[in-house]
C-alpha cells in the first residue's frame, strides 16, 4: 500500500500523470518562502534524470537513501575495501555516445547532458531477469563480484531501486548499453525442462496448494522493503514456453512486480519519447522469440527482452507477460 502522501502526491499529477509536477510559478509570500536550510522531502516515487525528478506512481528507493544501491560507489557494496578483486575496474559505467557528434560528445564531457539531447539518445529499455531472487543478491553479484551495472533493479516486493542517474550508460546489455535503460527483475530465471532444481529450493507450495518464494532467511535479511507483500508468482503453474526454439521452464513475476513495472514503464515512455510501449514483432504482429539481425536492432525503438539483443541471453524468459505490462502501461499513459 501506498503512503497517505504518495497517494495524495498521485491525485495530483496531470492527465498523463508521469512526468512531474505541474510547472505552474506561484508568487510566494514572504511567509510561505523557503528559508535556508528547509528540509525538502520526497514523496517516495521519483526516478532521477539529468538530476531532475520524475514521478512514478510506484515506491523508488534511489542510490542516495537509506537501503538503496549506489553503483557510483567504487568500494565493494557488501564488503570492506581491501577485500575487493583487483580485476574490477575503478567505475562500472560509462558515457553514452550513441549518436552524439564529437561536438556534443565534448558538450556532455564537459559540461554534462541536457534533458532535450538525452531524449534524443535514448530510444530502449532492456528487461532482464536477474536470476539471484532479491535484488539485494542482484546489487551484490553485479557491483561486487561482476563490476557492472544496470539503472533500476525490482525486488520481489514490487519495490524498484535506481542505482544510477538514467544520464549514464549503464553496463548490461552490451551493444545496446549506449541508448538503452536497463532493469534487472528479481526472478531466478529459466531453465530446461528437468533441470529446474533451482526452481525447486526457490518455490514451495503452501497448504493450499498456492506456490510461494522461499526466501533464504527473513523478508528484512534480504533487505526488502515491503517485507509484508505477498511473495508469490502471479501464476501457480511453471510456465513452459520456447526462447529462439529453446523450451524452458519458468515461475512468473509477482504481481506487485508486474504493477510497478507498468508504472515504471509508462513513465520511461513519456519522459522518452523515442521509447516506443511496444514490444518486438515479427510480420503477424506476434511477440518475436528470437534475437534481432544487427540491422533490425539499429533501427529498433522500444522495449525489449535481453534475448532480443544477445544470443547467448533467454531473459526475461517464456512466463514473462508481454502483454500484460504494454497494455497496463499504455492505460497509465494515457490516465486511466
Amino acid at each position: 500500500m501506498h503512503s497517505p502522501s504518495l497517494r495524495a502526491s498521485m491525485r495530483g499529477l496531470t492527465a498523463f500523470g508521469i512526468l512531474g509536477l505541474a510547472s505552474t510559478c506561484l508568487v510566494a509570500t514572504a511567509a510561505d518562502a523557503p528559508k535556508p536550510g528547509a528540509r525538502l522531502d520526497r514523496q517516495g516515487d521519483e526516478i532521477v534524470v539529468c538530476g531532475q525528478l520524475y514521478h512514478t506512481t510506484t515506491p523508488v528507493v534511489l542510490w542516495t537513501d537509506p537501503g538503496g544501491y549506489d553503483a557510483y560507489r567504487v568500494a565493494p557494496h557488501f564488503s570492506a575495501p581491501d577485500k575487493a578483486k583487483s580485476t574490477l575496474p575503478p567505475t562500472r559505467f560509462g558515457v553514452r555516445k550513441n549518436g552524439l557528434s564529437e561536438a556534443e560528445l565534448a558538450r556532455v564531457q564537459a559540461g554534462g547532458w541536457d534533458l532535450p539531447l538525452l531524449q534524443r539518445v535514448v530510444d530502449q529499455f532492456v528487461i532482464h531477469y536477474d536470476v539471484c531472487g532479491t535484488s539485494q543478491r542482484c546489487f551484490r553479484v553485479l557491483h561486487d563480484e561482476r563490476g557492472l551495472s544496470v539503472h533500476f533493479m525490482l525486488d520481489v516486493d514490487g519495490t524498484i531501486y535506481q542505482t544510477l542517474d538514467l544520464k549514464e550508460a549503464a553496463w548490461h546489455a552490451t551493444i545496446a548499453n549506449g541508448r538503452s535503460i536497463g532493469i534487472e527483475i528479481a526472478n531466478m530465471g529459466a531453465y530446461s525442462p528437468g533441470r529446474t532444481a533451482s526452481l525447486d529450493k526457490w518455490y514451495e507450495k503452501d497448504a493450499d496448494g498456492r506456490v510461494k518464494i522461499k526466501l533464504p532467511g527473513s523478508p528484512e535479511e534480504n533487505g526488502l522493503h515491503n517485507p509484508g507483500a505477498l511473495l508469490a508468482p502471479a501464476r501457480d503453474e511453471l510456465i513452459k514456453g520456447k526462447i529462439r526454439g529453446e523450451e524452458l521452464a519458468q515461475y512468473d513475476l509477482t504481481k506487485a512486480q508486474y504493477e510497478s513495472l507498468m508504472r515504471l514503464t509508462a513513465t520511461l515512455c513519456s519522459v522518452f519519447p523515442k521509447i516506443k510501449c511496444d514490444y518486438p514483432r515479427d510480420a503477424s504482429g506476434s511477440l518475436r522469440l528470437d534475437t534481432l539481425a544487427r540491422p533490425e536492432f539499429d533501427a529498433y525503438q522500444g522495449l525489449l527482452g535481453h534475448y532480443h539483443v544477445q544470443t547467448n541471453k533467454t531473459d526475461p524468459g517464456p512466463a514473462f507477460q508481454w502483454d500484460l505490462l504494454i497494455d497496463g502501461a499504455r492505460s497509465k499513459m494515457a490516465g486511466k
